[in-house]
């Protein structure tokens, strides 16, 4: 009977089940984020710059406290370089991101095109990392892409450039998290945290020259506070999550994102998908599925 229940928590918290739970934790706190970004800039017109600066900047004092029980040696790296790469392409993500609400695009849109980035990462993974990607797993990525022009409409007279915008935040975002994935082997979930929670307000505040710094107010401020609590959270939860699994295994979690987003979006945002939303949805989350079976089927040549 003891062994029966010494070996059940083994079991419930592997690797592979821990990582799921933390990429599930991180996309239910960036669900937060999602919503409460377009209420602050396309609602209430606060600036999308000046909105992703403080996110960042409120975050970063968030995690004051992990700083300081941590010490100066968290901070100690092996790979500036890299760590500072990770962050621009985080804040070039971001930027991107939110210029997507400020320029009207739903929030359905946004989410589905930014669930691109798991594709991204297997490019990334297969040219910068030497991961082998066969047959099956290219078909699944170029599935993938399909999607999205399906839900982008490139065709279309509705069709504007800033539509593209989700997308170049998730390739952004891909590259980040590739890096993250690199960063693991040889540091500290806190150190990779800390990093980029310190660093991101510097690299936002590049993006306000042009515009100038906004003073949130009122509802504003709450959501700004908001918005930075929860990106604190999902940065941590994420990096634990590509410290304990493998970056393309924990990728098709991201998937469990999109239903949430949408329902959140026509709920709150009063923004529901149109027609072409769903055969593209749906070639996204097929693709990630299959390449989530190819991923824990190892006898199967991916």
């Amino acid at each position: 009977m003891s062994q029966i229940a010494s070996a059940s928590p083994r079991r419930r918290f592997s690797p592979s089940v821990r990582g799921a739970i933390l990429m599930l934790g991180a996309g239910i706190a960036y669900a937060g984020v999602n919503v409460a970004t377009p209420i602050a800039t396309y609602q209430l017109g606060f600036p999308s710059t000046s909105a992703v600066f403080w996110q960042y900047l409120i975050a970063a004092v968030l995690c004051i406290p992990l700083v300081w029980n941590m010490g100066l040696r968290a901070l100690r790296t092996r790979h500036p370089v890299v760590h500072l790469v990770r962050i621009v392409l985080s804040a070039a993500g971001a930027q991107a991101f939110g210029f997507a609400f400020a320029y009207g695009v739903p929030l359905w849109q946004v989410i589905a095109l930014v669930m691109t980035s798991p594709f991204f990462i297997i490019l990334g993974a297969w040219l910068f990392l030497g991961e082998k990607v066969r047959g099956p797993r290219i078909g699944a990525t170029l599935a993938g892409f399909a999607g999205a022009m399906i839900i982008l409409q490139p065709w279309s007279s509705a069709f504007t450039w800033a539509a593209v915008l989700p997308i170049l935040a998730a390739a952004l975002w891909a590259g980040a998290s590739l890096l993250t994935k690199y960063l693991t082997r040889d540091e500290t979930p806190e150190s990779i945290t800390l990093y980029l929670m310190l660093l991101m307000t510097p690299a936002n505040a590049l993006f306000l020259i042009p515009t100038g710094l906004a003073i949130p107010g009122g509802e504003v401020l709450w959501l700004m506070v908001l918005i930075g609590f929860l990106s604190a959270a999902a940065q941590y939860l994420l990096t634990r999550a590509y410290a304990v699994a493998d970056a393309t295994y924990l990728q098709p979690f991201d998937d469990l994102k999109l239903p949430l987003n949408v329902l959140a979006s026509w709920l709150i945002l009063a923004q529901a998908p149109d027609l072409w939303f769903w055969p593209g949805a749906v070639l996204i989350i097929g693709a990630s599925l299959f390449i989530m079976r190819q991923d824990n089927g190892r006898s199967v040549p991916a």
